[in-house]
């Protein structure tokens, strides 16, 4: 039998279940969900806290390779955003993984962030505009902000408000979910509903 095939999650502290244990984060939940529903499709959970993305850039290619994923879930830039790093620099690394990624036979789903306004109001909107725009660009389905319904809740938030708690997750994932469904929902192991 043909192994199942692979979702890759490749994000950072957001999808790392950062300060929860693993099993509390979404992607993990996301795993049960898909097993549940009866999908057949493995999740790998690559994501690597503090991750910018050019780290993620430099890492993608191998992690295509040994996982061959079917769909690429693409989480990055946050850290790139809380640092102050280029804004230009990091569509351009985004892009290269979307390029990557879609080279290796996978297909995308974006994940936007949103950042604080530390570093102003100009800066806070052409971050927050790559993720429309790469999507656009590309013909993704992207997901316009991964932390919409929990991010102003302080009874969701961890004590940094940056990182969602355990609670939270179960509500991050349903916020991915509408945008990953339809591009799993042709090959579910068992007819769904």
């Amino acid at each position: 039998m043909a192994s199942a095939p692979t979702i890759l999650v490749f994000g950072d502290s957001l999808s790392a279940a950062y300060g929860i244990r693993p099993e509390q984060g979404w992607v993990t939940l996301l795993t049960q969900r898909l097993q549940t529903q009866g999908y057949g499709y493995q999740v790998v959970n690559a994501s690597v806290s503090g991750e910018t993305s050019s780290g993620g850039l430099e890492r993608l290619p191998r992690a295509l390779k040994l996982h061959g994923p079917g769909i690429v879930i693409l989480e990055l830039g946050a850290n790139d955003g809380l640092r102050g790093l280029p804004v230009n620099a990091m569509r351009d690394n985004l892009a290269r993984m979307v390029q990557l990624s879609q080279a290796a036979g996978a297909r995308v789903l974006l994940v936007g962030i949103r950042i604080p306004p530390n570093y102003g109001p100009r800066y806070t909107e052409e971050f927050a505009r790559v993720y429309p725009d790469l999507a656009q660009q590309y013909h993704l389905p992207f997901v316009p902000f991964l932390l919409q319904k929990v991010a102003l809740d302080t009874a969701l938030m961890q004590e940094d408000g940056l990182h969602p708690n355990a609670a939270a997750e179960p509500i991050v994932l349903d916020t991915l979910w509408p945008y990953l469904k339809p591009l799993i929902s042709h090959t579910p192991r068992t007819e769904g509903h």
